[in-house]
């Protein structure tokens, strides 16, 4: 089976477990093989951690959780040295971000400072503890999710904390229809044990290969610079994407051609993602007609596709 054919038996696995939501599967894949992190921010109960537990599953990734409170500390997430008397020495005990996919729930209900110890793993695949830095297993995935802001025992992730994440997405609520098979799956047990591994992490490595293989066009990469730049030169915002941005909507661009079929990049295949990958990256100025969302969607709008042919 080649790389294309088993992408999308991921996708279908995931969908035995979540309902109604193939775009949003289809951008959580996208991410994972443009080799990013994952912010799913939305109300509690819609499967954000469903969804982190099925792809897990399915990638056959060494899968660890973490519930992000207050009382948490930077510590259980990077790990920590302990004295072995035995040994007559200080032993490094790993932390619950050493695995290949690591839900972070809840996030935004930790303190700064153990939101802050992620960064280094998100950013550059190693922890460091007591002077000594370790790699991260490979591959390494972030999903995190994360109430709503303003909602109870929540704060602001920092914004260079947000900048680590490729993609910012929401769930939503199911339609009437969804959510009827949702509870005919579950009065017959089915839910998570009816996801299956379809690759193991040497396959996801493979499905990544062909993926840094797309091509991608100098006028491609010219217009995802001209969005970019737009946000940067925006009346209503006060800050813009930053270059990190761009390098992430190109390299997400290729997945999303890749699970298209195509070894190329199209305009659409940008704008498919092109919200997502920047508007959590924006910082409105006060008083700003609309969310950065918006904003997002007004540059897109603003800004001239180019023809490809």
């Amino acid at each position: 089976m080649n790389e294309r054919n088993l992408a999308a038996q991921v996708v279908s696995e995931v969908k035995k477990a979540i309902v109604g939501k193939d775009s949003v599967l289809v951008k959580v894949l996208a991410a994972i093989l443009a080799r990013g992190h994952i912010l799913l921010e939305d109300i509690p109960g819609v499967g954000k951690t469903t969804l982190a537990l099925a792809f897990g599953r399915a990638l056959d990734l060494r899968f660890a959780r973490m519930q992000f409170t207050p009382d948490v500390m930077p510590s259980d997430v990077t790990g920590f040295s302990l004295y072995d008397k035995a040994a007559g020495a200080m032993i490094y005990q790993p932390g619950a971000v050493m695995c290949n996919l690591f839900l972070a729930d809840e996030l935004n209900r930790a303190t700064s400072r153990t939101q802050s110890a992620l960064l280094e793993a998100m950013e550059e695949g190693q922890v460091t503890v007591d002077g000594v830095s370790r790699p991260v297993p490979q591959p390494f995935v972030v999903i995190a999710t994360q109430n709503p802001v303003g909602a109870s025992g929540t704060q602001r992730l920092p914004d260079s904390q947000l900048d680590r994440f490729l993609l910012r997405l929401r769930i939503g609520y199911p339609t009437p229809a969804e959510e009827l098979e949702l509870l005919r799956r579950r009065q017959y047990g089915q839910a998570m044990g009816g996801v299956n591994r379809v690759v193991d992490r040497e396959g996801l490595e493979r499905m990544r290969q062909a993926v840094d293989a797309v091509h991608i066009s100098d006028e491609i990469l010219s217009y995802i610079i001209s969005l970019v730049n737009a946000t940067r030169r925006h009346p209503q915002l006060i800050q813009g994407a930053s270059p990190r941005a761009t390098l992430s909507i190109a390299s997400v661009s290729r997945a999303v051609a890749f699970l298209r079929n195509r070894d190329y990049v199209v305009p659409e295949d940008v704008q498919c993602i092109w919200q997502e990958a920047c508007a959590h990256r924006l910082l409105p100025a006060p008083g700003a007609e609309g969310t950065a969302g918006d904003i997002a969607a007004q540059v897109l709008r603003g800004v001239d596709s180019p023809k490809i042919r």
